[in-house]
């Protein structure tokens, strides 16, 4: 991503980092549905409206500071809500319900390297080629970080969700115990450096196959 001015990068950001959160949820809810559980559609939640989605300090106040300061960009949605016991197989399906949102950010990074692809094409004299090259860039980026970063096998993130689904129930039961922690465990691996080193590996191994998959490289 080429340096751009704060008005640019916000522009270039702000479609793709909105989605990337509220298709995420949507694709929570969609999934519960699909297994028996109807509450994210009594509640209004299986929308791409953003505004049934956003949360204010982790949709717009902590990815916006962390996009200006130049650092590693995450956020939330408000989560969708899933009640388990409507779940025909609860353990199972709960799993599958938490992968859905990860692998929603893959198809989104997918279209985003579509978008970018378009954007070469149609060249830097068009008025619109830069801007659709830059946005889709920046959507490949951040939907590869919001899966990698859900992925994580740790409670409330989606991947500690999939872990409980397939460990045994004792294993289970003590990973879910650290479900209240694991927000200040994030943000504790964040400070310290030690998240981008466990997760930037594998965010540059999506960002690489999307764009190849495209023909971006």
């Amino acid at each position: 991503m080429p340096d751009l001015s704060t008005p640019q990068l916000v522009a270039v950001a702000f479609l793709p980092l909105l989605f990337a959160i509220t298709v995420h949820e949507v694709a929570h809810g969609w999934v519960a549905k699909k297994f028996g559980d109807p509450t994210a559609q009594r509640l209004g939640r299986l929308t791409l409206n953003p505004l049934k989605h956003i949360d204010p300090v982790g949709t717009i106040l902590v990815p916006g500071l962390l996009l200006l300061l130049g650092g590693f960009v995450f956020g939330w949605a408000k989560p969708v809500p899933v009640t388990w016991e409507n779940l025909r197989h609860p353990k199972r399906d709960m799993a599958i319900v938490a992968a859905a949102g990860p692998g929603a950010n893959l198809v989104m990074a997918v279209f985003w390297a579509v978008i970018a692809r378009i954007g070469v094409q149609l060249g830097p004299q068009s008025w619109a080629g830069l801007p659709m090259q830059y946005m889709g860039l920046f959507g490949i980026e951040i939907n590869a970080v919001f899966m990698v970063l859900n992925l994580i096998p740790m409670p409330p993130l989606d991947g500690g969700r999939v872990a409980v689904g397939l460990l045994p129930g004792p294993w289970a039961w003590q990973l879910s115990r650290l479900e209240p922690f694991g927000f200040f465990i994030l943000l504790a691996l964040l400070a310290t450096g030690i998240l981008g080193a466990i997760i930037g590996p594998p965010i540059h191994m999506v960002e690489r196959l999307v764009t190849l998959i495209v023909g971006l490289r």
